[in-house]
């Protein structure tokens, strides 16, 4: 592979003005099949086989009047009482009409018809059926249902709409765009270079512009989540930049030894390109395996992701390197373009990415943090596990579910309808369930209807359960249920077990529990049971690539151990933030709540990606000078000292971009930003550039120990770059 990547890195820089001219074309092609293509993104979590999606099918295809959105207009008058004048219920009476007129409504209920009006006279719940599901609300009629009540609200009334129709995309404003500008400082830094950084920058915003207007032009044959466009734009700006950064390093390095720049890019992209290779596959892979669980909203993120990811990959090893032949020596500082010029060459024989060590400043940070890791790496490694051990202490504390309106941010039109209800009537009232109730024959149902109802009404935690409302046929029937406590409250998720428990018995009729509050439930819990069969697939996956990149058995287990820790931490500093509040302020979170139901499985998916990029790109360097006649500690602080200061600036990058999006005010964004920076950090630095040097230096010469059969067994994928070195043996390298 070192070989082919060699060879096309260097036509890439002799035919750069055609590779530029193509991912233009690529990236114009892909912009206008956006604009023309794009689809609505859908804000519901369908979960095919669970007991509450049924039931929503069912009313769909026996009950439509009653499948599509709902909301809920929430009236606080300005005293106790006045709901129950004259003039209260012709301002309610106004209200009602206004909001049956709606495009795309069915109609309004008067609270007074159904008694939703608090005792004190001062409450009311105004219903609204639309007549299509959420998703299919469009953004003017959502506009038109935010403004109902504008007269009473000019009477010094409160009029709050809210409900599942509110749902909408999340706003992706300026605030992300910090992180991209603390990884462009972060790429100066590191270069010392303008162009250098300029270059790799631009380099990545083509990749992730082509990958991101690919999605978009699929999201109208395919539905994708709101999330996920944002998840494919953190993952596809953090690895484009990164990559773009591992060769761009690499392609300096090989100017300071000496050769031309099209040599230096040949092999920057044969030795770096092959690990970015390797790397954006293992990505793509984890979060292709999201299909494995079979959650087709979770299938299409994962694969959405992939998409960006794989982008990523390509743009880097294609237009990178014409990218960097168009800037020549000019991505080195000025300091350093002498040195690249003075016509001192390294040895062209040597490994494709080894410098010349009698010429490396062993005082650099890399290197004296190595030494101080391997002397000390008993107390290393107790400490690192004794602090990831305490930081996932929180985790098995973890509560999933859907986002609600009850953590959404406050002022937001979803939260102020919450609130209000819940001040005014409970916050049961803000996550209702439904009993459908569907018989043979008109009689069937009815028989049923009045045993569903005892059932449910002696069931534990039950507020009220609304008169059943039934299908022109008679043969479907539905029930609203109201819970004494809120939809992510756990005494909710024990209501609705026990609800389905007590009605399971119920013959001649089909009774299934729905509504928003018990799909999340449903989707929450396939998630929990799908994470481990995940989780296992993802360690033994890595434990086989690292096997067949490193030829080794104890550095594979050892990359799955740290993971695992990564993994562990990440969930309890996560749950102590978001669910269970602590420094939620730092992070401008509103109100802590259960996670987002898709995060941990979402989060191992993509931190396992970028834990196997550092592991490569430190650990294979120690594997080429353990190999070339390095003792183990020898190459352990070789590997440090030349990956330190790249996998430095990576991590960084990807926290600062992943960072960006925690300012987002939509909570699940800001918790999906907040777990994969947090992720990032660790992983980094405290397993990979602390723990992992400690325990290879523990290891020694076993580290790279591997049976012969197995050795024999497994196919050489040469990341090391070996068949390149040899070719590069039998041919005259091309000096300044």
């Amino acid at each position: 592979m070192a070989t082919l990547l060699y060879r096309l890195g260097r036509g890439a820089l002799r035919r750069r003005r055609l590779v530029v001219a193509l991912w233009l074309v690529v990236l114009v092609v892909a912009g206008l099949a956006a604009a023309t293509l794009r689809g609505p993104t859908a804000s519901n979590f369908t979960m095919p086989g669970t007991e509450s999606q049924r039931a929503l099918d069912l009313l769909t295809e026996q009950f439509p009047a009653a499948s599509g959105a709902t909301g809920t207009i929430t009236i606080k008058a300005p005293a106790d009482g006045q709901l129950t004048t004259p003039q209260g219920q012709a301002v309610v009476q106004e209200l009602v009409q206004q909001a049956s007129a709606l495009p795309g409504v069915v109609g309004a209920v008067n609270p007074f018809q159904v008694g939703a009006v608090t005792p004190n006279g001062r409450y009311a719940l105004v219903q609204v059926q639309f007549a299509t599901g959420g998703d299919d609300v469009t953004d003017a009629q959502r506009t038109a249902y935010e403004q109902v009540g504008a007269s009473a609200r000019a009477q010094g009334w409160q009029v709050a709409p809210g409900g599942e129709v509110l749902g909408g995309e999340p706003d992706i404003g300026s605030t992300e765009a910090l992180g991209v500008l603390v990884a462009a400082i972060v790429l100066i830094i590191t270069f010392g270079s303008l162009v250098a950084a300029g270059m790799t920058m631009l380099n990545a915003l083509i990749g992730v512009g082509v990958g991101m207007a690919g999605l978009f032009a699929l999201s109208g044959a395919v539905q994708l989540t709101s999330t996920a466009p944002i998840l494919a734009l953190m993952l596809g700006l953090a690895v484009g930049i990164d990559y773009s950064l591992f060769i761009t390093s690499r392609h300096r390095q090989n100017l300071l030894d000496g050769l031309s720049p099209e040599e230096a890019v040949g092999r920057a992209v044969g030795t770096a390109g092959s690990a970015v290779v390797f790397a954006g596959a293992t990505v793509v892979i984890a979060l292709a395996g999201l299909a494995v669980v079979d959650i087709p909203f979770l299938t299409v993120m994962g694969l959405a992701a992939a998409g960006t990811v794989t982008v990523a990959v390509l743009v880097a090893i294609t237009l990178q390197p014409a990218l960097l032949g168009f800037a020549g020596r000019r991505v080195l500082p000025r300091r350093l373009r002498a040195i690249a010029t003075d016509g001192t060459t390294a040895d062209t024989t040597a490994p494709a990415h080894q410098t010349d060590t009698a010429t490396e400043d062993q005082s650099r940070f890399g290197f004296r943090w190595a030494r101080l890791v391997t002397r000390f790496r008993v107390p290393v490694i107790l400490v690192g596990l004794l602090g990831l051990g305490l930081l996932a202490l929180p985790t098995p504390d973890m509560r999933l579910a859907l986002p609600g309106a009850s953590t959404a941010a406050v002022g937001s039109p979803a939260r102020v309808a919450n609130d209000l209800t819940t001040e005014g009537f409970g916050a049961g009232f803000t996550g209702r369930l439904a009993v459908v109730v569907a018989g043979d024959t008109p009689q069937a149902t009815s028989a049923a209807v009045p045993q569903v109802t005892a059932l449910v009404q002696r069931t534990k935690n039950v507020l009220a359960v609304a008169p059943a409302q039934l299908s022109p046929d008679g043969r479907t029937a539905l029930l609203g249920v109201i819970p004494k406590t809120g939809p992510t409250d756990e005494a909710t998720e024990t209501l609705v077990h026990d609800i389905r428990g007590s009605v399971g018995g119920i013959r001649d009729a089909d009774v299934l529990l729905t509504g928003v509050t018990a799909i999340g439930i449903d989707v929450s819990e396939k998630l929990s049971d799908a994470l481990p069969i995940y989780l296992l697939l993802v360690v033994g996956l890595s434990v086989l690539l690292l096997m067949l990149v490193f030829r080794s058995l104890l550095v594979p287990v050892k990359a799955a151990l740290g993971f695992l820790l990564t993994v562990a931490a990440t969930f309890g500093i996560t749950v102590a933030v978001f669910q269970q509040g602590h420094l939620a302020n730092l992070v401008g979170l509103d109100t802590p709540g259960p996670l987002i139901s898709f995060l941990p499985i979402l989060l191992i998916g993509i931190l396992f990606g970028l834990a196997m990029d550092y592991e490569v790109f430190l650990v294979s360097r120690m594997r080429e000078d353990f190999v070339h006649g390095k003792s183990a500690r020898q190459a352990t602080i070789s590997g440090m000292g030349h990956g330190a200061r790249v996998v430095t600036a990576a991590a960084l990058i990807m926290i600062s971009v992943f960072g960006g999006f925690v300012f987002l005010e939509d909570p699940v964004i800001k918790s999906m930003g907040f777990a994969l920076a947090i992720g990032v950090a660790i992983d980094a630095f405290v397993v990979r550039m602390t723990i992992v040097p400690a325990v290879m230096s523990l290891l020694g010469d076993r580290a790279w120990w591997l049976p012969r059969w197995l050795n024999r067994a497994l196919p050489n994928v040469d990341i090391e770059g070996e068949g390149l070195r040899t070719h590069l043996e039998d041919r005259t390298p091309t000096h300044v």
